[in-house]
């Protein structure tokens, strides 16, 4: 029996045996009073005395519903949802619905977004909805609501470190996916200068944590003034369809690479006349070569010129990858039918992998690419080095309209003599790009993830 309910039955009792005074009443509603009321542990405490975190924490009669149904229903779910994908967040990720399973396939995901939620909402509600599953890794946006309601940026950060912390604690293996906070508008109490405040924040968190992987979900929609584009931000804040998609692109890659989601293979068979570079197994053929005294020149011309230059570790002595999967530094390694090269843990960091062999006379080289959100990195033709990026938002071919956003992409480059030209899904990108007359083919990596595959070559063109 609970003290509260033992207390009630003693008042009942007293009323019923006695014959009640004014005096006696008066007592009687002062004891009613003081016994404790029961808490629901599923609902939002009703003042914020002894509890976690900082900043807003809402409780308009609407939320605190939502709130307490959502949480009751994902209680009973605890057990079915172990070992899933969970999706953290506020109504952003709550409106991915039916969306969810057809984005990523195969995946076994828990959507555990609440409309209006904080961070230090979500914080709150970490143990119960996230921690109880033992998620395979969990893909965490939230922080708009925060603005919204008036919190700085370093209130969010405050929550956020927190939250990240009780991640890593529960599993220091567990990959963690986080989100820039998303475009909105100052009309909806959400002004781009403290949204790109708080995102820097969060990368700061993020720097050289291998666990956790952060996403350019900001630049990936913001217009030209840093505000979310209608067209995919119907109320400048919530995304519809398109939005969903693109958001889903971006993600995939990333999800693929920490092993959650299943890549799709799309086998290409080898033109006549062509050898595979890559034979879609392992990284026998590629290496790492000793950097040129020229590349450390430029290194550290860079370095001390820019303070948001890359990291540019040297290599001293080639090392051959044959029959690996992966890298000796983890960072270029084969997922499904390709070669990733996975968002570095420093935010930014220069690795090239290059073919063991070199290739003299002319060429026609093709391979595919993909880039997450403005992600950074190149081809090297004998030497040379072919931006190669997410071009929509790293540039330089801004304006190339088949390029296709965070999807695969078909590069060709044919060289005669000491030029090149190069197509990008069948436009010319570049009509005279100068190589030397020997070299061997290289594949670079700086910021985002990188992917390459489906890398052969004919010679003798």
């Amino acid at each position: 029996m609970t003290r509260m309910l033992s207390r009630r039955l003693t008042l009942a009792l007293l009323l019923a045996t006695l014959s009640p005074t004014p005096t006696l009443l008066a007592r009687l509603d002062e004891q009613a009073a003081l016994a404790p009321v029961a808490v629901d542990r599923l609902d939002i405490p009703a003042n914020d005395d002894g509890l976690p975190g900082v900043g807003p924490l809402r409780r308009y009669a609407w939320f605190r519903t939502l709130w307490h149904d959502k949480r009751t229903r994902w209680a009973t779910e605890v057990q079915q949802d172990q070992g899933a994908v969970v999706l953290l967040g506020d109504s952003i990720t709550q409106g991915w619905n039916e969306r969810l399973a057809a984005a990523f396939p195969g995946m076994k995901v828990a959507n555990r977004g609440i409309s209006g939620d904080t961070s230090r909402g979500v914080l709150l509600r970490l143990e119960q909805d996230v921690l109880a599953l033992n998620p395979s890794a969990v893909v965490l946006l939230i922080g708009t609501n925060d603005i919204e309601e008036g919190a700085r940026p370093d209130v969010v950060e405050t929550n956020m470190r927190l939250i990240l912390a009780a991640l890593r604690d529960h599993n220091p293996r567990m990959p963690i996916v986080l989100c820039q906070v998303l475009p909105s508008s100052a009309k909806m109490k959400r002004p781009t200068p403290i949204i790109k405040e708080l995102n820097a924040r969060l990368l700061t968190l993020a720097k050289n944590d291998p666990q956790v992987t952060p996403v350019d979900t900001w630049r990936l929609w913001a217009d030209a003034d840093g505000d979310a584009p209608i067209a995919e931000f119907p109320d400048l804040l919530h995304l519809n369809d398109a939005g969903y998609a693109r958001w889903a692109a971006s993600l995939r890659p990333v999800l693929e690479s920490i092993g959650v989601l299943a890549p799709v293979i799309a086998p290409t068979p080898v033109e006549p006349g062509f050898e595979p570079l890559f034979n879609g197994r392992d990284l026998t053929g590629w290496g790492y070569r000793a950097t040129t005294e020229q590349e450390k020149a430029a290194a550290a011309k860079w370095q001390a010129s820019d303070p948001n230059a890359a990291a540019w570790p040297f290599v001293t002595e080639p090392v051959s990858f044959d029959g690996r999967q992966a890298s000796v530094d983890g960072r270029w390694r084969v997922v499904g039918d390709h070669i990733a090269a996975v968002t570095p843990p420093e935010g930014r960091k220069i690795s090239q992998l290059w073919t063991t062999r070199t290739f003299n006379g002319d060429f026609v080289l093709r391979l595919e690419f993909r880039a997450t959100p403005n992600a950074d990195g190149g081809v090297f033709l004998r030497g040379p080095q072919l931006q190669v990026r997410d071009y929509r938002l790293a540039g330089p071919y801004t304006t190339l309209a088949s390029y296709r956003p965070q999807d695969w992409n078909q590069l060709e480059i044919t060289v005669k003599g000491e030029t090149a030209e190069v197509t990008c899904n069948g436009v010319v990108i570049e009509a005279a790009f100068k190589v030397p007359a020997s070299g061997g083919i290289g594949l670079e990596a700086d910021r985002g993830q990188m992917e390459y595959r489906h890398i052969r070559i004919s010679r003798g063109h």
